[in-house]
């Protein structure tokens, strides 16, 4: 039986919340529980939105928490680097392949482009779908264009529609064409996109599972085609539910200051978050404060519900006290 390996791939755009303390926390145990291998990845290439300061304040957030991992940008291992901005030399090579395959093209579309002449989103997807405007690109049309243009991943002509069973949600099935479309893959800056990224650096650095939250489930299928492209083994999936405020919108400012770093700076230490989060994932029958090591031994993930976890102010000021 192969080592089981995840990683932790925070996105340093700001503070991290008890919604990703969440979904952390269950990827460390699916991992460690096993006795697996654990990489933290610094995921930040969304480069308008990363903040100086929030790489490392993500890395003692996690610290706090009681997570830790075999390989990553503070300690690192033999599949660095484990910053993705250094390693835009991974993705530039890769890209140049899926030019020569045709399996993208350059396309000149505005998002409001997209936005106009697409139908309405369909629920859960992360905009609309975009309607094929240059799709009769090939990749040597982009030496002749003068206005900015990102290259997108041509979903037609595919192997039709895409199945997978998640460990949490179960059996998933997608049409990648007709039901999410074709989806960019670098961007005009000549940065890889999230969906191109992930899959390299997952690949490189041999994950092999990969736990994360729900509202990532359509990323997965653009993911597996590209793992199709390339002719890798896809990695094995659990989407969690995500943590939500009482209006049942995904947790965020609106809902409050929930940042983990509070809770850390106020020398609080992490058992009580820990413990509500246990509890909210079906792993203890209370909310007592625990540590995430106390969870290991009798970790399931077939414990974890299918519904979304409601964080009420209540919730919060346990934690808080």
């Amino acid at each position: 039986m192969s080592l089981s390996v995840g990683r932790l791939a925070p996105s340093p755009t700001g503070a991290q919340h008890v919604g990703n303390a969440r979904t952390y926390l269950l990827a460390w145990l699916a991992i460690r529980s096993r006795g697996g291998r654990m990489i933290l990845r610094m995921e930040d290439i969304d480069s308008p939105r990363v903040k100086p300061w929030a790489a490392a304040q993500a890395i003692d957030d996690l610290r706090w928490l009681g997570l830790d991992w075999d390989e990553g940008p503070d300690i690192g291992g033999p599949h660095g680097p484990y910053v993705q901005t250094q390693r835009l030399d991974h993705y530039a090579t890769a890209l140049e392949q899926l030019k020569a395959g045709e399996q993208i093209y350059p396309c000149t579309c505005t998002r409001s482009d997209v936005a106009a002449a697409a139908s309405a989103p369909h629920a859960g997807q992360e905009g609309p779908i975009y309607p094929g405007t240059c799709a009769g690109r090939s990749a040597a049309d982009a030496v002749g264009l003068t206005v900015p243009y990102c290259w997108r991943w041509r979903t037609s002509g595919g192997r039709g529609p895409l199945e997978f069973h998640d460990a949490v949600a179960g059996e998933q099935r997608c049409n990648l064409s007709r039901e999410l479309g074709d989806f960019v893959v670098c961007k005009h800056d000549g940065t890889p996109s999230y969906q191109l990224a992930v899959v390299l650096d997952d690949h490189a650095m041999g994950v092999n599972e990969v736990l994360r939250g729900d509202d990532l489930i359509p990323s997965t299928f653009r993911q597996l085609a590209i793992y199709d492209f390339f002719g890798w083994p896809a990695p094995g999936y659990a989407h969690a539910p995500l943590v939500v405020g009482p209006d049942g919108r995904r947790l965020a400012k609106r809902h409050g200051d929930t940042r983990i770093s509070i809770l850390r700076e106020a020398g609080q230490g992490p058992e009580r978050l820990v413990g509500l989060l246990a509890w909210s994932c079906g792993l203890r029958p209370t909310a007592e404060p625990v540590t995430a090591r106390d969870l290991q031994s009798d970790f399931e993930l077939a414990r974890l519900p299918k519904e979304r976890f409601v964080l009420t102010e209540e919730h919060w000021k346990s934690i808080c006290e």
